[in-house]
């Protein structure tokens, strides 16, 4: 690589870390817990759903059983939530700049995916949720229908959330270790800064 070119690389990796150091550092906490297949029962989890969630205006496209959101949804026509369709849809007919929060917890990994999807329609959709660009798809869409300085709250086994790309700021990390050969539980609270 030419001597001119390393220079430009290394003045915007510089540039670019100068304007991270910026961002506030989100706040991490660890609490043991034992796992549930319902996620917001998990003591830590339903604490900080508590602190986090409060008024109404809160989405949740895979409510599953025991969601606090207003606007629930699952694919499952068992669960209790007011819509029942695919989570990608459910987030697009939704309308631009409108909710307080949204509570974010799909299926965690691809294997997950595909055996809650199984049997329901999977091969109905134009994109897969066993591809990551769906999940890319259902994020850029809680971004859409946030208000600024909304939240999103993330469940996983990663702390990416919804991310800085889609213009939002971590402001806590919460993992909730299950402990033996369980995968903790990640949750990441981020605020929609502006608008995707």
């Amino acid at each position: 690589m030419p001597r001119a070119r390393i220079h430009q690389t290394n003045a915007a990796r510089q540039a670019a870390y100068r304007k991270r150091k910026k961002r506030p550092v989100p706040k991490i906490a660890r609490v043991w817990s034992m796992p549930n297949r319902w996620t917001f029962t998990i003591p830590p989890i339903a604490r900080l759903l508590k602190q986090e969630c409060n008024g109404t205006g809160w989405v949740d496209p895979f409510a599953g059983m025991k969601s606090p959101a207003q606007f629930t949804n699952d694919l499952n026509p068992a669960a209790n939530a007011t819509s029942h369709m695919d989570a990608l849809l459910f987030l697009k007919s939704l309308p631009s700049a409108t909710y307080n929060g949204v509570l974010f917890d799909p299926p965690y990994s691809i294997t997950q995916a595909r055996t809650c999807y199984q049997g329901r329609g999977m091969n109905l959709l134009n994109t897969k949720p066993t591809s990551m660009k769906y999940w890319g798809d259902c994020k850029t869409e809680v971004a859409r229908i946030l208000k600024p300085q909304g939240k999103a709250i993330c469940f996983g086994w990663t702390s990416q959330g919804i991310g800085i790309n889609r213009g939002f700021e971590m402001h806590s990390i919460l993992l909730v270790p299950h402990g033996g050969s369980k995968n903790d539980t990640i949750v990441t609270v981020e605020v929609k800064k502006e608008n995707p």
